[in-house]
């Protein structure tokens, strides 16, 4: 298998903008570092604008919902909006309300933050837990008497929580014991990349679920292949035409590469270029950072 071209030339980047009608982007690691505008991102989008491409930005972080990463974007003098956003959470509610037909009579009980709360209403479907400030607390003796299975609630679905704690995980257990109660995850990220640090993904959410039920969530964000029929079919583009840009193999690389899109991989994030050359998985392009195309084709 060929390895990665790196683009370190006018003419490589010249090439690589000529090759892709579509670009969709991972956000975090590739865009910015937390709070961090990553250089000469800004220049590039508007770039590719110019030039009559379409931009797509999927990120797994299921924490905001699309409306709230326009403004995220906004803090940094970049406009976007939400129809160019496809998040976990929205292919999370986007899957519940289309593809499953979750029952107007059933009720999603979620371990996640704002994010997904918001795309669920905006599909329709019923939600508990989430948000709720009653269920940040230790569990007590009553507790384990009082948790039961709710019949009104038909699914599990788990994000990034940053106040998970084992009340939760509780109650989410208990539900998962009935086979019939769906268990889906916004994404199964080991790790979350912020500020330059890597914490603990919204997969470490999901898994001491899929350790004590034996059951194997359906994800809902990338690398899943799930995900990517949804945003084809959102945006109707010919993959050959279209690159995914990101920062993790595992992730990123991988949904490009099974959706059968070109790759762009930049250094700004989790993975390394060893760990890039040493993989040899079919990516077909890397950069240093996202910056280097506007850069280099001044």
């Amino acid at each position: 298998m060929t390895g990665p071209a790196k683009i370190q030339t006018k003419e490589d980047a010249q090439a690589f903008l000529d090759a892709y009608d579509d670009f969709l982007f991972d956000c975090d690691g590739v865009l910015w570092q937390g709070d961090k505008l990553l250089p000469s991102v800004s220049e590039t989008l508007d770039f590719l604008r110019s030039n009559g491409k379409r931009l797509i930005f999927v990120t797994n972080n299921s924490t905001k919902s699309r409306h709230a990463y326009t403004k995220k974007f906004a803090k940094f003098g970049i406009t976007v909006t939400a129809e160019e956003v496809f998040g976990s959470a929205y292919s999370s509610a986007v899957y519940l309300s289309k593809v499953v037909n979750f029952p107007k009579d059933k009720k999603v009980l979620v371990l996640g933050e704002s994010g997904i709360e918001e795309e669920l209403t905006s599909e329709g479907v019923a939600f508990v837990g989430g948000t709720d400030p009653a269920l940040n607390r230790t569990i007590t003796p009553d507790d384990y008497e009082e948790i039961v299975y709710d019949p009104s609630i038909g699914c599990v679905l788990c994000g990034l929580d940053t106040h998970i704690n084992y009340l939760k995980l509780s109650k989410a257990l208990i539900q998962l014991h009935h086979p019939d109660t769906l268990f889906l995850a916004t994404n199964i990220d080991s790790t979350y990349p912020t500020n330059g640090k890597l914490f603990p993904g919204a997969g470490s959410m999901s898994a001491p679920l899929i350790l004590s039920s034996k059951r194997t969530p359906i994800s809902l964000g990338k690398p899943s292949s799930v995900m990517m029929d949804c945003i084809k079919a959102k945006f109707d583009f010919e993959p050959s035409r279209g690159c995914m840009v990101g920062d993790r193999l595992d992730t990123d690389m991988k949904f490009g590469i099974d959706g059968g899109l070109g790759t762009l991989f930049v250094l700004t994030g989790v993975n390394t270029e060893s760990e890039l050359l040493d993989a040899d998985i079919g990516v077909k392009h890397y950069a240093n950072k996202l910056g280097d195309i506007f850069e280099l084709l001044q």
